[in-house]
């Protein structure tokens, strides 16, 4: 029976428990747990391959420590504040063009300057007094941070979105759908439409009314011990120079942890991080970004149990003999599926494989053709990473 499914038990879990308000930490571990034992695995076998799998993503955790180190080191200086007193003058009382631009800024974060959400930790928190004085809902800007994280990787073929189509036309190729590698982009347009359609409702319908939020000290320093002064300091040179050399030295090595830790290195020796204060900044990083981290390392462990269970292959074979032959039905269906799938691992791109060996010989005994085929594998792995809670694309907004 398809409800007693391993892999559905346990991303519906997930899901509850995180809308329940249970720590998502907390959550991933009970769900994983509950997928292996649902599976038959016993509870030593499932303990050991989440942490063999927790490695898949040490990359990505050990960037966010020292990116949190780094924002760490920002706030001390004060030039968060200074960032967010110019900005509020220019944005003035318009919020909604705010959230626009922050949303084409995620955007160049795929595409143009590929760092992902490496920017979120660094950009974001200065700007959270800025949004209070305007009084943004930060429901909005989530939605406008996720959207720019998302969207360009599917439609403009260049940075991650270059990588993910080439994922998406070597896996159909690969499960006998030829497709042309270079038209991926245009058969993403539609989705993507969609997908502005909704940010556009979120920033003017759904979150459009003003929304007030309680201005506090931010946990990593006191607000009162900024200079109230606008005027840049050697401290605040530091830490911006070591912040663009955190990025630049990411896009020529390849390695965002690299990068960031050099960025964190250059604002000691230039004193934006007193050496007297570097232990207590680093303390604070690790605190502010620390959690994120270890949410990243258990997700990828549950993302391996999942894999393990079998789980999958039950719900493929489940879902063609129940899909009759209505492409509208089918289409609804084989994107639940990629949600189920995409929500379970938590990420689009290790997804697609997935994805599109089940997708390729159902949408071909359907008579889906190439684009739309390439289209349904393309949103289900998006759809799916944009609602997981063991995803980088929610968890990097939520920690911004």
């Amino acid at each position: 029976m398809l409800l007693l499914n391993p892999v559905i038990i346990s991303v519906v879990l997930m899901s509850v428990l995180c809308l329940a308000k249970v720590n998502v930490l907390i959550a991933i571990m009970v769900a994983a747990i509950t997928a292996g034992l649902a599976s038959g695995m016993t509870l030593p076998d499932t303990m050991s391959i989440l942490v063999t799998n927790m490695g898949n993503q040490s990359e990505t955790a050990l960037s966010y420590v020292f990116l949190g180190i780094l924002a760490a080191g920002i706030a001390r200086t004060g030039l968060a504040d200074i960032l967010s007193v110019k900005l509020t003058k220019v944005f003035k009382s318009n919020g909604k063009i705010f959230l626009l631009i922050l949303a084409a800024i995620a955007c160049c974060s795929q595409n143009i300057i590929f760092v992902h959400i490496a920017f979120i930790p660094i950009l974001i928190p200065p700007l959270l007094h800025m949004m209070n004085r305007l009084k943004i809902d930060r429901r909005a800007a989530a939605c406008s941070l996720t959207f720019g994280l998302k969207a360009p990787y599917i439609c403009i073929p260049a940075g991650a979105g270059l990588i993910f189509q080439g994922i998406i036309s070597d896996n159909m190729i690969q499960n006998g759908y030829d497709v042309d590698p270079s038209k991926v982009w245009i058969y993403m347009l539609f989705p993507v439409l969609g997908m502005l359609l909704g940010l556009l409702c979120a920033i003017f319908v759904t979150y459009r009314k003003p929304r007030e939020y309680r201005d506090t000290a931010l946990e990593i320093s006191d607000v009162s011990d900024y200079s109230t002064s606008d005027k840049l300091s050697r401290e605040h040179i530091g830490a911006l120079v070591g912040t663009v050399s955190a990025f630049i030295i990411q896009l020529i090595t390849g390695s965002l942890p690299l990068g960031a830790f050099i960025g964190v290195v250059i604002m000691i020796i230039s004193g934006a991080i007193p050496f007297r204060e570097m232990d207590e900044t680093v303390t604070e990083g690790v605190k502010l970004l620390g959690t994120i981290a270890f949410v990243l390392l258990v997700a990828s462990g549950y993302a391996g149990i999942i894999r393990a269970t079998g789980g999958i292959e039950q719900i493929v074979t489940a879902s063609a003999n129940a899909l009759g032959n209505s492409k509208a039905a089918a289409a609804f269906v084989l994107l639940l599926i990629g949600l189920v799938i995409t929500m379970g691992i938590g990420t689009s791109f290790g997804t697609i494989p997935i994805v599109a060996a089940i997708y390729v010989p159902l949408c071909m005994q359907l008579g889906f053709s190439a684009p739309a085929t390439a289209m349904l594998i393309g949103v289900a792995g998006a759809l799916g990473d944009a609602g997981s809670p063991a995803s980088d694309s929610t968890l990097g907004p939520t920690s911004g």
